[in-house]
């Protein structure tokens, strides 16, 4: 018996860097359109397209009967480190970004739809590398599993075996993997084509339109411009508040509105729950605003709540310097760092079923405390959650707190301030993109050591597949028979 199917591995990643190639190509139109030169793109398709087809003439052998769950969690975790490398050509052979180093940190934070960034102006940018940035949030969104998953289905992979690797609670909505990525798929588009008609309505250009609709329904965060959300209209920026709420909001919830299964979408907790952390923290955000600034109560408003919901949601878009708020506005955004949005949506972070799921396992500590014998189970959606989900759920939080500690030592011991260390460390595991001191959102990460920057974008890394997925592959029982 083999520990890993390496040929079948082999196979997912030349498939996955079709899927690449293709993304180089669909940046061609923008090329022409605004008479730019081609070559790094061309070059780009052609190097990739060769190194996909070698690696699917060497797994022409592979046996696709046998995927087994450590065949899932490696070519996953290879499939993101493969496209964020490949990724950073355009950069290269543009000389946008000359350095490896920063080309690989802005393709990571692209593709893990963090939207932390290494460039200073993006506005003397090539519009077709603004798209290709944009680009790769939109992709990175969707995931490169899923879209695996459509172009070749004769790999013969059961179920859920990887689209589920992305998040430990997401809800089947449907028996056939092939059905789910369908629907999710016409979900995922029917979002940004109605966003991009709403953004280009209001201020925003087609090119503007095209490219913060693909960092918004990704929960990426990349923009056009340098002084971000703030360059718009306040209706553009009410725009992108609603659909950045959209985006974090769970893709089954969009399943069961479009069968009219309206009983499910009430049903469920993470829902509401989502939506109460948002209107609480939104609503502290406007008071805070309102009490200590001159702001009158509708830019509070808007100022607060689109921070919040984008903080949360992991999109990072800024529509104003959020550093210059009060010291308690400025804390909770801190805070929410850690929320996350919902399970199942492009989010990162913790995710809003998690911490519902802690907090009923709190309130069944309290519960014993007053009846020792009671017997309770802990419920999400009207179903039980078995012990090994409530463990595994503990787990991941437990362990994600202690990465956040570890990575913020880490970059301390690299010679950043503790402040700027944790909120970037914060923020790449969480796939948010700006964070607080010198990574604030009017700055950039560009200030940070090279070594800081490999770090960070192996969390990015680490934060989108969940962190189980990765750590998986490092423990002793994953490579034993």
């Amino acid at each position: 018996m083999k520990l890993i199917n390496p040929l079948l591995i082999l196979r997912i990643l030349s498939t996955v860097l079709l899927i690449e190639t293709l993304s180089f190509l669909f940046c061609l139109p923008v090329v022409f359109m605004y008479n730019e030169s081609p070559s790094p793109f061309l070059w780009s398709a052609a190097a990739t397209i060769l190194l996909s087809g070698l690696f699917y003439l060497v797994s022409i052998g592979a046996d696709k009967e046998k995927f087994s769950n450590r065949d899932g969690y490696l070519a996953v975790t290879l499939s993101w480190i493969v496209f964020s490398l490949i990724g950073t050509l355009p950069y290269l052979l543009s000389n946008a970004i000359p350095s490896f180093t920063d080309a690989f940190f802005e393709s990571t934070s692209g593709f893990s739809t963090t939207g932390s960034t290494i460039i200073k102006n993006v506005e003397i940018l090539p519009f077709s590398i603004l798209f290709w940035r944009s680009l790769t949030h939109w992709i990175g969104g969707i995931g490169i599993i899923v879209l695996l998953l459509i172009i070749l289905p004769t790999l013969r992979v059961t179920g859920y075996q990887l689209f589920s690797l992305e998040s430990s609670l997401r809800e089947k909505i449907h028996p056939k993997t092939k059905a789910i990525v369908f629907r999710i798929l016409f979900i995922y588009l029917g979002l940004t084509l109605a966003e991009i008609v709403l953004l280009n309505i209001g201020d925003m250009n087609l090119f503007d339109s095209v490219c913060h609709s693909f960092g918004t329904v990704a929960t990426g965060g990349f923009s056009t411009r340098n002084n971000n959300l703030m360059a718009y209209s306040a209706y553009s920026q009410y725009i992108v508040m609603i659909f950045m709420f959209m985006a974090g909001t769970s893709q089954v919830i969009y399943y069961y509105i479009v069968k009219f299964n309206f009983k499910k979408v009430k049903q469920n907790e993470e829902l509401w729950f989502y939506v109460i952390v948002i209107l609480i923290t939104g609503a502290i955000a406007t008071i805070v605003l309102l009490v200590n600034s001159t702001r009158s109560f509708e830019e509070s408003f808007r100022e607060g709540f689109f921070q919040i919901i984008s903080i949360i949601t992991c999109t990072g878009y800024a529509s104003s310097n959020y550093l210059a708020w009060p010291l308690a506005g400025i804390l909770l955004i801190f805070l929410v760092m850690f929320a996350g949005g919902s399970t199942g949506s492009t989010s990162g972070g913790i995710k809003m079923g998690r911490h519902l799921i802690i907090l009923k396992n709190i309130k069944n500590v309290f519960i014993k405390l007053n009846h020792p014998n009671s017997i309770s189970f802990i419920k999400l959606n009207g179903k039980s959650v078995s012990e090994n989900t409530n463990i595994s759920i503990l787990s991941f939080v437990v362990l994600y707190l202690f990465l956040f500690v570890l990575g913020t030592i880490i970059v301390v011991i690299t010679g950043v301030d503790p402040v700027s260390a944790a909120s970037s460390v914060a923020t790449c595991m969480a796939g948010i993109g700006p964070g607080l001191g010198t990574v604030g959102p009017m700055s950039t990460f560009a200030g940070l050591p090279e070594i800081t920057k490999l770090v960070l974008s192996l969390l990015m890394i680490v934060g989108r597949l969940e962190i189980i997925t990765v750590f998986a592959i490092f423990t002793r029982t994953f490579w034993k028979l």
